[in-house]
């Protein structure tokens, strides 16, 4: 058997779904930034007071602006973005990840792994940086749609006996280009949501298809 599995590509227009999404995040994106070319900067700090993600809220040490906001936060930071480029390296990696998972869950199902990981983003970085400063962008979210085909993948090839080079090598790529941009960033990347969503990807991956390789493998000793 082959030590190696290449996976089918997935070529062919994102779904509406995806395109939805990234059109969101964009459009906001560019009001925000022809606003702040214009001289109304307020626009995007507004955005930012109403939608970011603020631990304080959390912990009592600040009032929230309206209503819901300290459970509403847990998805609106995920749609602003710090900059135009911020937001196209976020919604470039989404329309090539969020393929797979439009294949194999529905429109619905991508929505919903974006989502819950877009909140486990949130509740990494509530746990484990001890800043003030707001985190926004839709990087958790990202990371969980890594998380959940880096497990897809894995499951692929365990289910065939094939070796798990190549996901373990994304994984650590992944863990280098966080600590890459965090020092290019001086320490202000938000990789607590990262890791939050990665993990919550990964769980996501593992709820919604628990049994491939064990199906492969009751199927192969039949065989």
């Amino acid at each position: 058997m082959n030590s190696t599995l290449r996976s089918s590509p997935l070529s062919g227009r994102p779904a509406p779904v995806v395109l939805a999404v990234a059109g969101l995040c964009a459009g906001l994106e560019i009001v925000f930034t022809l606003a702040d070319l214009a001289g109304y900067t307020d626009i995007r700090r507004t955005a930012i007071i109403y939608g970011a993600f603020w631990p304080q809220l959390l912990t009592g040490h600040w009032g929230a602006v309206f209503p819901g906001q300290r459970a509403s936060m847990f998805l609106t930071y995920a749609v602003l973005h710090g900059g135009f480029l911020h937001m196209l390296f976020n919604m470039l990696i989404m329309l090539h990840l969020g393929r797979e998972t439009v294949i194999r869950l529905g429109q619905a199902g991508f929505l919903l792994i974006l989502a819950l990981s877009a909140v486990g983003g949130a509740a990494g970085f509530a746990l484990l940086n001890g800043g003030q400063a707001p985190m926004l962008g839709a990087s958790g979210a990202v990371f969980g749609l890594f998380g959940t085909t880096i497990y897809w993948d894995v499951q692929r090839r365990r289910a065939v006996g094939a070796a798990l080079t190549e996901p373990l090598k994304l994984t650590a790529g992944l863990v280098v280009m966080n600590v890459v941009l965090w020092l290019m960033a001086g320490g202000m990347l938000a990789w607590e949501a990262h890791l939050g969503g990665f993990v919550t990807g990964v769980i996501l991956g593992r709820v919604v298809t628990p049994t491939l390789f064990h199906r492969h493998r009751n199927r192969s000793r039949r065989h």
